[in-house]
């Protein structure tokens, strides 16, 4: 049975998918520990490419039914995760859109997630916070870890979210950035060009915009054990994860331990121990009172 903890976890993602891939163990691990995890997603991702070709009509530019159907496996995905409360951010009131890729026509669309006012945004997510109280946030840095603008834009929405809620009698004790390390993914990128293979057809880590300098990791969460749930949800994002791609392939080639360890960057509060042989903070939630 699982225990029921005081410790509160919420993420702030830009679509539906970018939970799984980011944060699937560190959620599945935290909501079998008791830990009440909230997931706010900010768009429906209907701008995403539509992998399975049997579903290509529901692509933007031709039924523009995407959204709803990644709802589902949005949904589907939190099965598997063990995640009860998920949220779209604004709702059932408020909906923004998918902006599309950076420089892309539908940045200047009215409806869009990139072109929301920040504090309406923020407001919404200051009604959630204030709600559920958590001790711990997780969403992306400053550059939404490759340019997105949705994924900037929720950072910009979570950060300014956090700034007004410690003005309305909710200071969240930590917030953590997701991070990848450079050196991981280079070991990654290495060793499936042993085997013939290659990620996105890096050749280098560099080549990776979302790989990050290793000295701004300050924590990992590390759960071997949920990887078979996390690699489960991905496959519930069956639009956007192609179990003949990259993601899959680092998982046949290298074994599951590639999806153990999610990495963290702490902008608030404290590092406390359990510490790695790398000094990096194991428990997300050490030194939260």
């Amino acid at each position: 049975m699982r225990v029921k903890t005081d410790k509160r976890l919420l993420l702030v993602h830009a679509h539906p998918d970018d939970e799984t891939i980011n944060n699937g163990v560190t959620m599945a691990k935290y909501a079998a520990e008791g830990v009440h995890v909230t997931l706010v997603t900010c768009t429906r991702g209907e701008e995403g490419e539509v992998l399975v070709e049997s579903l290509k009509n529901l692509a933007s530019d031709r039924d523009d039914k995407l959204g709803p159907h990644r709802e589902i496996e949005l949904h589907d995905a939190m099965v598997e995760l063990g995640i009860s409360d998920f949220r779209f951010l604004g709702a059932p009131n408020k909906k923004w859109r998918d902006s599309g890729m950076m420089g892309a026509p539908q940045n200047d669309r009215d409806d869009v997630f990139w072109q929301s006012d920040l504090d309406e945004a923020a407001n919404e997510l200051v009604k959630i916070i204030l709600e559920i109280k958590p001790q711990v946030l997780i969403t992306y840095d400053e550059f939404g870890g490759y340019g997105h603008p949705d994924h900037i834009k929720a950072h910009r929405v979570a950060m300014r979210a956090a700034e007004l809620s410690a003005t309305q009698g909710w200071q969240i004790a930590k917030i953590y950035w997701n991070t990848m390390p450079r050196s991981v993914l280079q070991d990654g990128i290495d060793k499936m060009k042993a085997v013939g293979s290659d990620f996105f057809g890096a050749e280098s880590a560099d080549d990776l915009p979302f790989a990050k300098a290793d000295e701004l990791v300050t924590s990992v969460v590390n759960a071997q054990e949920y990887v078979p749930q996390k690699l489960a949800a991905m496959k519930a994002h069956a639009t956007q994860i192609s179990v003949d791609g990259p993601f899959f392939a680092l998982s046949n080639n290298l074994g599951l331990s590639v999806w153990a360890d999610e990495y963290y960057t702490l902008v608030k509060g404290e590092i406390s121990a359990p510490f790695d042989e790398n000094g990096r903070e194991l428990d997300i939630f050490a030194g939260v009172k």
